[in-house]
């Protein structure tokens, strides 16, 4: 297993009982991303599924935040998985692999404060199904459109308030959840399935009009 950052990370995930290999890399960058899949094949001798993960976004007023913000974000969660994607290809087609990219419920609902990160995990959607049928039938694409998730920097995402009372399974998700959806589209159990986008969001975010009829 491969992992990549811009900054380097402690204590990083093993796979049975190898350790994964860290690489150094600004997936935003051309150069270091063809230097990252050249790497991989040359340390693995393939490779078989790429999981584009990296992404996120400062919370900004859309109308007064800097062009230059707005442009990195959208590199980082669009332009990103698409080298990736392009430079991972020939190896993904030798080993009939499969794409995954991780997506957000943020492309699907207005985000204020985060106008560009939705506008590119929109643009992600998009570009998942669109590479489906360009890569067919060698590599499988899909997505993972995730919801709230939990993590040690929650405050800074979400505030002090307590979200899991919007969400339906009454929880925001685990990393873990994200990684074992992952992990099917990766499996032989999802041999058939491209294009696709599995949602992992507990039920989505209570609606206004719900809580209403409900009071």
């Amino acid at each position: 297993m491969h992992v990549c950052a811009r900054k380097p990370v402690d204590d990083l995930p093993s796979h049975g009982s190898a350790a994964a290999h860290f690489a150094q890399v600004d997936v935003r960058e051309d150069e270091q991303v063809a230097e990252l899949i050249d790497g991989i094949r040359q340390r693995s001798g393939r490779l078989d599924v790429l999981v584009n993960n990296a992404g996120g976004t400062p919370v900004a007023d859309t109308a007064t935040a800097s062009i230059r913000l707005h442009r990195k974000v959208i590199e980082l969660n669009l332009v990103a998985p698409l080298l990736l994607a392009q430079h991972a290809r020939e190896a993904l087609a030798e080993s009939q692999g499969s794409i995954i990219n991780i997506s957000s419920v943020s492309g699907r609902r207005p985000s204020p404060g985060t106008a560009a990160y939705g506008a590119a995990k929109a643009g992600l959607d998009n570009l998942t199904t669109t590479l489906a049928q360009e890569l067919a039938p060698d590599i499988r694409v899909n997505g993972v459109v995730v919801g709230l998730v939990s993590s040690e920097d929650q405050a800074d995402h979400y505030g002090e308030s307590d979200l899991s009372a919007i969400v339906p399974m009454g929880r925001l998700a685990a990393p873990a959840d994200v990684a074992n959806a992952c992990l099917f589209l990766a499996s032989p159990l999802a041999a058939y399935i491209t294009g696709s986008e599995l949602t992992v969001h507990g039920g989505g975010e209570t609606s206004t009009y719900l809580n209403t009829i409900r009071t």
